[in-house]
Parts: C-alpha cells; structure tokens; sequence
C-alpha cells in the first residue's frame, strides 16, 4: 500500500470522521486578539456546522485538538490517520508560514485536509503571514470568515468526502 494512501478499511460509510485540529494560541480565539481573531471560541464551531450545514451535519462526527507545540500537533495527524480520520479542518496558526516538518506529515498521511484560517492571510501585514508551506499538500484553504472558516472547511471536507466529481449540494 502506498505511503499515502489511507487503510482501505478507512473508506466505510459515514458518520464521517472529521478532526478541527488548531496549532498555536488558537485555544485561546475569543479572548486573543479579538480585533483580528473576533470574540467567539473554538467551542462554537458545532453551532455554526450546524447552521450552516443542517441536516447533512448528522453525517458528520467532529473531533477537536488544538495544541501549541508543532511535535504533538504532527503527532495527532499520525494517529488520525490510525484512527481512520476522514478529513482535517487544520489551522496551524504560525506553523502554516514556518513548518515543513508539519507539510511533510499531511504530504503522506493520505487524509484530505483544508488549510484554515480566522482572518484573512493576504490581507495581513506581515509578508511571511501571506506563505503556507502546507498549500501544495492541502485539497484547499478557507480564510477570512472568521470562525465560519471553520464551518465552511468542514461542509468542504464532507463534499470532498461524500464524492468529488459527483453533483453535490453545496
């Protein structure tokens, strides 16, 4: 079996395993600079799938990490891929801009994942806040919805999942 494809045992119908998986000072979105990041938490991420999705969110089983050291985010995209985890909504906060240690991971864990993020990325001052070593390994990035970004990547990540090239409802 290739390196990076998932156990075929993994592909068994839904409910669809999706891991919301968040790096550095993102445990902390509602309180952290609420001028970039808005004044909602982490926790109201099944609220908004919810709201945005309605019935086809029953599909879906929703998983949350979020951790600030980039070995143990690496660590948790390992045992996903062991636990038969059928898509990651993935904001890696800094390390999206620095890490290939975690581009490499998603490269060959064979699991589709979407790049997130809170604010807008391009818009951002900083010029390293406009790269993402992730990119070539991702199905996509959303950002600049604020929290709904998560939400949205998650309704990708089910389309994704449920059939790309099928006619889907988006």
């Amino acid at each position: 079996m290739p390196m990076n494809t998932m156990p075929k045992s993994c592909h068994d119908a839904g409910p669809y395993s999706i891991l919301v998986l968040n790096g550095p000072n993102l445990a902390h979105t509602g309180l952290r600079q609420p001028e970039i990041y808005g004044s909602r938490g982490l926790e109201d991420i099944p609220t908004l799938v919810n709201q945005l999705m309605g019935e086809r969110a029953r599909e879906i089983d929703l998983s949350f990490y979020a951790c600030n050291s980039e070995g143990a985010l690496i660590d948790r995209l390992e045992q996903a891929r062991a636990m038969c985890v059928r898509g990651v909504a993935f904001n890696a906060g800094a390390y999206t801009h620095t890490s290939l240690a975690l581009a490499d991971c998603i490269a060959w864990i064979g699991i589709p994942v979407v790049e997130v993020h809170i604010s807008n990325v391009f818009a951002r001052e900083e010029p390293i806040r406009r790269q993402s070593f992730m990119g070539a390994h991702v199905i996509g990035m959303i950002a600049g919805f604020g929290l709904w970004s998560y939400a949205l990547a998650v309704q990708a990540l089910h389309a994704h999942i449920c059939g790309a090239g099928k006619k889907l409802k988006i």
